[in-house]
């Protein structure tokens, strides 16, 4: 709407004639009161007022600041003072469209382009080629065309009741899709979002619109339709080359109230570029960390508790490939390239019915198709990592490459430190990213993506440790109609590591896990009108893990060799879900998902007396199952429910119900993710989780959908997740159920969030308070914890505050800032000792009956960016930070010695100091 060649043809189309300037734009009388506003904020409320149109170059008026207070007045008045003495001046025609701009008028020809009709076509775009698109320099022409174009779909005499139309949304610069971009119609009010593929559908009466398009980071655009029967209208957007400025454009404005979806929160590359992380990194996993109802155990740690869930709670995909480590270095990076990111999307309630197999969310994330236009790359140099990332067409406007890479040289710090253990020690990690996609014709595309990262550290020149993630998918997209298409996936993710201790040769050896997860799906979208979605499709997917393995190293050593059996299991899954709009105020979706889990042989089973602890002195036989034979099955429904009623067109309140079922555990000694930890799948003695939600949130908009408000409450049961007893030993134990205990948890909380935005100042406040208590009530005495009772889990956290603020000075010069409280994590204390016979003994408080003290941290970062001229050899920027600017000691942990006698505490802290970073990155 508001681009700057559109201001300059509607000036020439006021010399041509046909307006009046300072023509009565609309009857309508309009009130208001704005100090200092900007004049997009000035524009957006008078329009919501008044059936008028503002056109304007942003970045002309991007100094322009309106203040006025007027009471039922019409809005050529309005405008008339609020431009008085600024230098800038309005027209208006006679549909109601108002141009604003500086100087003098401009004085030139009308081009015949605006008047030559559009051809009869399924699909009229202009072609980027044609001669006779003459525009102006400062935009891409073909995009110009094609917006003052009129585009007929479906051939005349056609015409019929309701027609589909169906295409992409597409950088005009790179080809490469818009992920949720709204298009729509103003009226009647009919639209929809991109998926994640970048293609759209409606279903639209016959007739003639204004078909507009908003998306993040893009311009605001619109195409002129005719729609007579059912056809194709492919669109191409300019990117929005304003960094920073607006976080989240018009086409999220409203999603919040009017959308079915809630506890879902999305991020794009340019929000989490804003928010300064350790090691001037961009770090998506710290940005979701920053949302309300997302926490970690602590300090350098990615492990993702959620809504009171455990961090094996959560489905981490990667183009829809899972992803069972994603961190690098002890956990002080992500194991994704921000440079390749296209989005990230956050599911903590009413979870889609096509996802399954984890109880707490979902972590969708999605990279870039690679440029189709013409070759490109970027990168960035910091104190710890650089990465480069290379793309380009394979065929041009068909298909696209990338190649990215990511390494680290953290060895020269380690070297610089003072602790003689610390200058022997090494770490190192590198990532590779490679995707492809290729549209094999109207109908069908083909997407491939490949991915590996590895990491390498040793402490103190003693033991190695050595894991690394391998994962690949493919995807091929049938379009059957403008109303039905279908996608059908294969994806392999592979998880391993070993540790290696080689200090003492006589001791030497070598401790080794790995999961491999093959899987194919089959999903299917159908859309019989705009107001009706129908989602279905099938799964299945194989595990194949190896527990552990104990090897020697080197002839020297006496370890003796340990290997545990494989696991394997077979894990499917059908859905349905039925999106329907039943009124403009009333949405409902309900979903089923119903899942089938088989443990399968060759596997040795142990079989404990009934009714007694299960202990190794407990077993009673040993059955031995065949390959492919099924030791345990286990299946069920899970149910998917929401619904969305619109109170004013700026709040409505919405509902949720979920059931999850997981048959999947991760083991750990510790209490944050570990590269050692382990998954177990579950058997006859370890039963699947199942947890079932319910939610409930307001949300509200204010100032013109310039501030965001939410406040969503939820409880959350469940049970048969795994707890341990005290002392369990978790590897290489060949009796695992013997020191695993099935639990029941529950917990509960209300999250409140409030964004800004628009603005130079902009950001959001969120608070989240929030409860995780857990419950292990054996059947023996021996097996319970806490006497039975309910106690906080490891990551019980009840108070959590985060702030993320950002301002801009300048197109050049911005600050951004992430401050962060929360209440201290549970732990076991001990209280006292004492002896038996001559032997001394500690006694423990209640499990998590303690905390360690409250976490508090402020971060700051300096965006500081090159000049924005499109044609250069490359576009740079600087990134300065301080991580934990205040210094703050935050404890991780609090552990525990036995000193001349006594037992004494200390608190261990992973950034005691700030943290300093600096990087560069450039973009060509």
């Amino acid at each position: 709407m508001k681009h700057a060649y559109l201001l300059l043809i509607g000036v020439i189309l006021l010399l041509s004639g046909r307006p009046v300037y300072g023509q009565q734009p609309a009857e309508k009388l309009v009130s208001g009161t704005f100090t200092r506003a900007p004049f997009e904020q000035f524009a957006s409320q008078i329009e919501a007022q008044a059936p008028v149109r503002f056109f304007f170059d942003p970045t002309v008026v991007d100094s322009l600041l309106i203040t006025l207070q007027v009471q039922n007045q019409p809005v050529r008045a309005v405008v008339e003072q609020a431009l008085q003495n600024t230098g800038f001046h309005f027209v208006a025609d006679e549909e109601n469209r108002v141009f604003v701009f500086t100087g003098d008028m401009p004085q030139t020809d009308l081009s015949s382009l605006f008047f030559q009709p559009a051809p009869a076509s399924s699909a009229a775009t202009a072609r980027p080629d044609d001669p006779t698109l003459e525009q102006s320099p400062d935009r891409p022409r073909e995009v110009s065309a094609s917006e003052y174009k009129v585009h007929e779909i479906g051939a005349a005499g056609s015409s019929k009741g309701k027609a589909t139309l169906a295409g992409h949304v597409r950088q005009q610069k790179t080809g490469e899709p818009v992920i949720g971009a709204a298009v729509y119609i103003e009226s009647p009010n009919i639209g929809t979002s991109t998926d994640q593929f970048g293609s759209y559908s409606l279903t639209l009466p016959v007739g003639r619109y204004d078909l507009k398009v908003r998306g993040v980071g893009i311009k605001n655009t619109k195409r002129q339709v005719v729609v007579r029967a059912d056809g194709k209208l492919e669109i191409e957007v300019e990117e929005d080359i304003i960094p920073l400025r607006e976080v989240v454009i018009e086409a999220e404005k409203d999603r919040n109230v009017s959308g079915m979806q809630m506890g879902l929160e999305k991020l794009d590359i340019k929000t989490m570029r804003q928010v300064p992380t350790a090691f001037g990194e961009t770090d998506i996993l710290r940005v979701v960390l920053t949302l309300p109802g997302v926490k970690s155990v602590g300090e350098g740690s990615t492990g993702l508790n959620v809504r009171g869930g455990a961090t094996d709670q959560n489905l981490i995909l990667f183009n829809d490939a899972i992803i069972y480590n994603p961190s690098h270095l002890f956990g002080f990076f992500s194991a994704f390239n921000p440079d390749i990111l296209q989005g990230v999307e956050l599911y903590k309630s009413a979870i889609p019915a096509k996802y399954g197999g984890r109880l707490s969310s979902v972590l969708d994330i999605t990279t870039r198709e690679g440029n189709k236009k013409k070759f490109a790359g970027s990168g960035g140099i910091g104190p710890l990592t650089s990465r480069l990332t290379l793309e380009g067409p394979i065929l041009k406007d068909r298909s696209a490459f990338f190649i990215s890479g990511r390494s680290s040289y953290s060895d020269w710090i380690l070297h610089r430190l003072s602790s003689p253990g610390l200058k022997q020690s090494s770490a190192m990690f590198y990532d590779l990213t490679a995707h492809a996609s290729h549209e094999v014709n109207e109908k069908n595309t083909v997407y491939a993506t490949g991915y590996m990262s590895s990491d390498r550290f040793r402490l103190a020149g003693d033991t190695a440790y050595h894991y690394l993630n391998q994962n690949a998918s493919v995807k091929w997209r049938h379009n059957v109609n403008n109303q039905l298409y279908g996608v059908l996936t294969g994806t392999y993710s592979h998880y391993e590591y070993d540790v290696t201790n080689s200090r003492n040769e006589v001791n030497a050896s070598q401790l080794k896990y790995s999961i491999d997860q093959p899987a194919l799906r089959a999903d299917f979208s159908y859309f019989p009108s705009a107001k009706h979605t129908i989602d279905a499709g099938v799964s299945t997917q194989f595990y194949n893990i190896s527990p552990g393995s104990l090897r020697p190293v080197g002839g020297a050593s006496l370890v003796k060799p340990d290997l545990l059996d494989r696991e394997r299991a077979l894990e499917s899954a059908i859905y349905a879900s039925d999106k329907i709009d039943i009124s403009p105020r009333l949405s409902v979706s309900v979903g089923l998902r119903y899942s089938f889990y088989q443990a399968l042989g060759p596997r040795e089973v142990y079989r404990y007396a009934p009714g007694e602890s299960r202990t190794e002195g407990s077993i009673t036989d040993t059955v031995r199952y065949q390959r492919g034979k099924v030791l345990a099955s286990y299946h069920g429904p899970e149910y998917r429910a929401s619904a969305r009623y619109s109170l004013t067109e700026n709040s409505s309140v919405k509902v949720s119900y979920n059931r999850t079922r997981q048959y999947i555990h991760q083991l750990s000694n510790t209490a944050s993710v570990s590269p050692v930890d382990i998954w177990k799948l579950s058997d006859s003695h370890i039963r699947p989780q199942v947890g079932d939600q319910t939610s409930i949130g307001y949300y509200r908009n204010f100032k013109s959908n310039t501030i965001e408000g939410s406040v969503e409450a939820y409880y959350k049961s469940s049970r048969d997740f795994v707890d341990y007893k005290s002392g369990a030993s978790l590897l290489l134990n060949h009796h695992i159920e013997t020191d695993v205990i099935n639990a029941l948890g529950q917990s509960y909380g209300v999250e409140v969030m409030v964004k800004k935005l628009t603005g130079k100042l902009n950001g959001w406040v969120s608070y989240t308070y929030s409860r995780s208590l857990v419950r292990v009530n054996a059947a023996t005495t021996s097996d319970m914890i806490n006497g039975g009772s309910y106690y906080p889990s490891n990551f019980d956290k009840p108070h959590d505050v985060t702030v993320v603020g950002n301002y801009r000075f300048s197109r050049r010069f911005s600050t951004s800032t992430n401050f962060t409280y929360s209440t201290g994590r549970p732990i076991t204390l001990p209280l006292a000792k004492y002896y038996v016979g001559n032997s001394m003994r500690v006694l423990y408080s209640d499990r998590n009956a303690y905390r360690v003290p409250d976490y508090l941290r402020l971060d700051v970062g300096v965006n500081i960016e090159g000049n924005h001229k499109i044609k250069k050899l490359a576009h740079s920027s600087w990134t300065v930070g301080v991580y934990n600017l205040t210094g703050r000691r935050n404890p991780y942990s609090i552990y525990f010695k036995s000193e001349n006698g006594q037992i004494k505490g200390y608190k261990l802290s992973i950034f005691g100091q700030p943290i300093p970073s600096i990087t560069y990155n450039f973009k060509f």
